[in-house]
């Protein structure tokens, strides 16, 4: 089906081509192959767009000015409004067209970062506001390094900034990004507090006690109380990281849009990442005191041990994909490849 509305849509532009020369007038969204192309761009045609804009671009460059929207939008403004990366991506790496196409302005006096800085039904739909906050803000950042400094401190007709637009439009999505930030800080501060706790104390109850001539604990020199003493260190080294990291995001004074990008984020993933480690090693310890002080009853142990393996894999089950997504989003390749 596909395949077909895209040979319907060849042969309406070969057509279109074909008796372009003999037309003057301005090209606007009435025409059928300016539909095709901002409908194609809506819907993320990629192909459809390359085949299209790339003909005009070779062929009739001097229409690439000319075709808008219904609100006097080009391709390029097209693309950036419904948040299609690589669209925008293949058409800037045209720069004989990204210079035609950046500097214009739809008809309410937007340029293409008063568009970017609008927050639309077409951002990407991501589990989390503060996820979704910062693809916005890393969306405008990269379509501004793009741009002329000078289109930073334009104004529209209503007389806003494009960073203006931004904080305007993006000012519900900033608060929600706040509030899921300090609520799963909150919640996993208290989880971390109690894993350091229980580390720290089990740090001094060891497994079968010292030996009361040297004070040495009595199953010192088994491997398994090694691994029990490494283990409880680091589940209480990284318990007391990720509480600071979470303390961090809950003492922020103000959380503005910047912070969304780069600082909020990683403060997440490590405090995340901590914890998954100070309960995964938590376990373990735990094995290791019951293997010793159990080991000759593994009809106990070996149930036990199973279910020491439950907690990691709910945490994992759990945050496993909002960690995943806010690594890839942080220190991915960036919104425009």
């Amino acid at each position: 089906m596909a395949h077909q509305i895209f040979i319907y849509m060849k042969l309406e532009y070969e057509m279109f081509m074909s008796s372009i020369s003999e037309m003057n007038d301005q090209i606007g969204i009435e025409s059928g192959v300016a539909q095709a192309i901002f409908s194609a761009v809506k819907a993320g045609n990629v192909n459809l767009v390359d085949f299209i804009f790339g003909k005009i671009a070779k062929e009739k460059r001097e229409l690439l000015y000319r075709v808008r929207d219904g609100k006097r939008r080009n391709i390029l403004m097209s693309a950036v409004q419904h948040r299609q990366a690589e669209i925008f991506g293949m058409i800037c790496r045209l720069k004989e067209a990204t210079a035609t196409l950046l500097p214009t302005r739809d008809n309410h006096g937007n340029n293409i970062l008063h568009v970017a800085g609008t927050l639309t039904e077409f951002s990407p739909l991501l589990e989390g506001a503060a996820l979704k906050m910062q693809t916005e803000v890393q969306w405008f950042k990269e379509v501004e390094s793009l741009c002329n400094p000078m289109f930073s401190n334009e104004r529209n007709y209503a007389g806003l900034s494009p960073e203006q637009v931004f904080m305007h439009t993006h000012k519900e999505l900033m608060k929600e990004g706040e509030q899921w930030m300090k609520e799963t800080a909150s919640s996993c501060t208290v989880i971390g507090a109690l894993i350091m706790t229980i580390m720290f104390a089990a740090a001094f109850t060891i497994p079968g006690g010292n030996n009361q001539d040297t004070g040495f604990p009595i199953f010192l020199n088994r491997k398994l109380f090694k691994i029990f003493i490494i283990t409880d260190s680091v589940s209480l080294f990284s318990s007391s990281i990720s509480v600071l990291m979470f303390l961090g995001i809950l003492t922020s004074r103000t959380y503005e849009a910047k912070d969304f990008l780069k600082s909020l984020p990683e403060k997440m993933i490590i405090g995340l990442s901590t914890l998954l480690l100070s309960i995964g090693t938590m376990m373990i310890a735990f094995t290791c005191a019951i293997l010793i002080m159990l080991r000759e009853e593994l009809w106990i142990v070996l149930p036990l041990v199973g279910l020491a393996i439950v907690p990691v894999s709910l945490y994992v089950f759990m945050l496993y994909g909002v960690l995943r997504d806010m690594i890839v989003s942080t220190y991915g390749l960036g919104t425009i490849s």
